[in-house]
């Protein structure tokens, strides 16, 4: 039976005013209570000791602050981890921690599995179950968080703290547009976790009409999983683009609201003799003329019953070079957490019946 009291980390801080207010506090009330819910340590409402007493058992008494704990853990010889997060109905999410020496990135997951039955990508084996609350999704970060800020600085590649944010994990963010929304809101709150618009992506497969949504009301990097240059390619892979085609992707992708400064992020799988000739990387270069963007070439991540390969690294070189003469900025993102299943198109939750000790 899931619980019936107010799981505050739901809350915008908006929404936070307005509850203590049907609870008879003023509006300052919720400001304080936002400043306690996400700093390090604070599980209950008897350490936020700025409040009367009174109003922390009434809070006590109709509200609950929800978080992780004891996720499993994986640890990749390349530095990445990889946290499994059971949910309060026992279903199973996964986040990744990329760590470098700059920046420790979080791939955040926005769905129990997903619905868009990409054909190359595992998570698409799960199916769909459910959407994630704003809760779950910024449970993510806090919990990684306490991870970082535990470890020793002896493990530590990266800071220690979370600094970058990549929904690229479980779902489509775009059909959770609204839980989404919320947890970026509580994400960037400076009384919240006081993280930056720049430093937050979303990637979509191509959900072009609530594209324009996600640009209104807020203020992050969006990326494009493209993968294909034509629409019968791209059908075959992404069956998304049978509701919304290359077209209709791309027109979104010009219309997007977007500081001068910004760049749209289109991502693209190379798979072995279907989407990695040269005509495909000159078809590219014609495709994408007139937005603002740059290009991150993705290596494929073979699976187990997944009829895809990677091509040979001169062949993805040859592509990039092609892209890159057609005057863009092309990256190759080298894949990251490939021994425990942690790298992009991998995550698909582990067997909760598997005898394996995940614990760090």
């Amino acid at each position: 039976m899931m619980p019936t009291k107010t799981d505050l980390r739901n809350l915008t801080q908006d929404e936070i005013i307005h509850y203590v207010e049907s609870l008879g506090q003023p509006a300052f009330r919720g400001r304080q209570i936002m400043g306690w819910l996400y700093r390090p340590g604070i599980t209950d409402f008897s350490q936020m000791t700025d409040l009367a007493k009174d109003f922390r058992a009434t809070l006590a008494e109709h509200a609950r602050i929800y978080r992780f704990i004891d996720p499993l853990i994986e640890r990749s010889s390349d530095g990445c981890v990889k946290f499994g997060f059971t949910l309060e109905d026992g279903k199973l999410i996964e986040s990744v921690l990329i760590p470098e020496p700059d920046r420790n990135t979080l791939c955040v997951s926005s769905q129990v599995g997903c619905a868009m039955n990409c054909t190359f990508c595992l998570t698409a084996t799960m199916g769909f179950e459910r959407n994630l609350t704003p809760s779950e999704i910024v449970n993510q970060v806090c919990a990684v968080s306490e991870f970082l800020r535990h470890e020793p600085p002896k493990n530590l590649i990266g800071p220690d703290r979370v600094t970058n944010l990549v929904f690229m994990g479980m779902g489509e963010p775009l059909n959770n547009l609204q839980n989404l929304i919320k947890a970026i809101s509580i994400l960037t709150e400076q009384r919240g976790l006081d993280m930056t618009n720049r430093r937050i992506t979303v990637s979509t497969c191509g959900i072009a009409s609530k594209m324009g949504t996600l640009g209104e009301q807020t203020d992050v990097n969006l990326a494009i999983s493209l993968h294909a240059v034509d629409d019968t390619t791209r059908n075959r892979l992404m069956p998304v683009n049978n509701r919304y085609s290359l077209e209709e992707l791309l027109q979104a992708c010009r219309d997007f609201p977007m500081a001068k400064r910004k760049r749209i992020m289109f991502e693209y799988i190379l798979l072995k003799g279907i989407n990695d000739s040269d005509e495909d990387a000159h078809k590219l270069t014609n495709l994408l003329r007139g937005i603002p963007c740059k290009v991150n070439l993705l290596t494929y991540n073979e699976s187990p019953g997944i009829p895809y390969q990677s091509p040979s690294r001169n062949r993805i070189y040859a592509f990039q070079k092609i892209v890159r003469d057609g005057g863009y900025s092309v990256f190759i993102r080298s894949s990251r957490g490939e021994d425990i299943s942690a790298a992009c198109g991998q995550l698909a939750k582990q067997k909760q019946e598997q005898d394996i000790d995940h614990h760090a």
